[in-house]
């Protein structure tokens, strides 16, 4: 099963120049310690995703998945592989759609920074176009079916016991809100390259209204479409979850605050991060998803509001950081020249959507 990647592109391509492996040091590494790591290592790399870099390792018919954090300085308690190491190496067993980890390296003498090794899982991942397997965005039973299956999946999530997970300890339930406020504001501060004013506005909007939380759950903190894989002969069948490197215990509501924030209604404009196909027919409206969400759920939408305001928050300052990356010279991704501007328009939507 081949991955669908960026705008339907191929799934995996040859490494980026900038951001290549010093190939021979790693084999090395991995031949004494990696199951199946024998023999000649051919490494390509993931097209999608923003931050992390990933890249395929295939050792014959043996393949394994390579996370590392982005290059360049990153922000303090973000691109955690070690986190994410940890939560793979045993959430699978209680949650399958987790690729399993095997193989954490804090050792930067090997590729420069520390990285893990997880399961290879083969699915189509649906970024802003709903791909031709799944009719191009023209069938509306496989629209409505990619729609369901990103919140249904986020629900089974939340309903995993930590402790079952091996997970009962992981972060600090207590003041998470409060926490993750103050958090994306200051690095919405540390990534600031010229004033914003709405942004600033929604600083101080956000920590002066920050609600009760409901009972704590496992928290993914970037649940969204493009995050899941999904079967390529049903689009109502994740296969895959990725991108835990953020994962903790803690308000259940900022994960569906987080999805819904890239929700976009016909009526508003997408940001550059556009993760999912809203608007094609048959496509669950924003309104509906949450409403699927709290049957499944059972958990009361009624402060969902200001839950969606903060996703917006973060996600525009998650591109603010990937733009600043790209004016440091720190990635020569042609995607990221522009993600400032985005990002502007995205404070600007999270401004708008505040409830009245």
């Amino acid at each position: 099963m081949e991955a669908v990647g960026v705008e339907n592109g191929p799934e995996v391509i040859p490494v980026r120049p900038d951001e290549d492996l010093d190939r021979e040091r790693l084999a090395s590494y991995l031949v004494s310690r990696l199951a199946g790591a024998e023999g000649p290592m051919e490494v390509s790399q993931f097209a999608g995703g923003h931050a992390n870099l990933t890249y395929q390792l295939r050792f014959g018919s043996t393949e394994y998945v390579l996370r590392r954090p982005p290059l360049g300085p990153v922000a303090p308690t973000s691109h955690d592989m070690g986190r994410e190491y940890r939560v793979l190496s045993t959430l699978w067993s209680a949650f399958p759609l987790a690729p399993r980890a095997y193989l954490h390296c804090d050792d930067l003498s090997v590729i420069g920074t520390e990285f893990f090794i997880m399961e290879r899982r083969h699915g189509v991942v649906v970024r802003d176009q709903v791909p031709a397997v799944f009719g191009g965005g023209a069938d509306p039973v496989a629209n409505r079916q990619l729609s369901e299956v990103v919140i249904d999946t986020l629900a089974d999530f939340h309903a995993v016991d930590p402790a079952e997970a091996g997970l009962g300890d992981l972060g600090h339930p207590e003041g998470f809100l409060e926490r993750q406020v103050g958090g994306w504001i200051e690095r919405f501060r540390r990534a600031s390259t010229t004033p914003i004013p709405v942004a600033d506005e929604l600083a101080s909007w956000l920590p002066a209204r920050i609600p009760d939380s409901p009972a704590p759950t496992l928290v993914h903190n970037d649940w969204r479409l493009d995050n899941m894989a999904v079967h390529p002969d049903d689009p109502a069948r994740c296969v895959a979850v990725y991108d835990w490197d953020m994962t903790t215990r803690g308000d259940p509501m900022a994960d569906l605050g987080t999805l819904l924030a890239v929700w976009y209604r016909a009526d508003e404009i997408p940001s550059a991060l556009n993760p999912m196909p809203t608007t094609v027919p048959g496509f669950m409206d924003r309104d509906a998803a949450a409403h699927r969400y709290a049957k499944g759920s059972g958990r009361d939408l009624a402060d969902l509001p200001w839950y969606v305001v903060f996703g917006s928050f973060k996600m525009a300052v998650i591109l603010q950081q990937i733009h600043l990356r790209w004016l440091h010279g720190q990635t020569r991704d042609a995607r990221f020249a522009t993600m400032g501007d985005a990002a502007d328009q995205l404070f600007r939507l999270a401004a708008d959507r505040r409830p009245t």
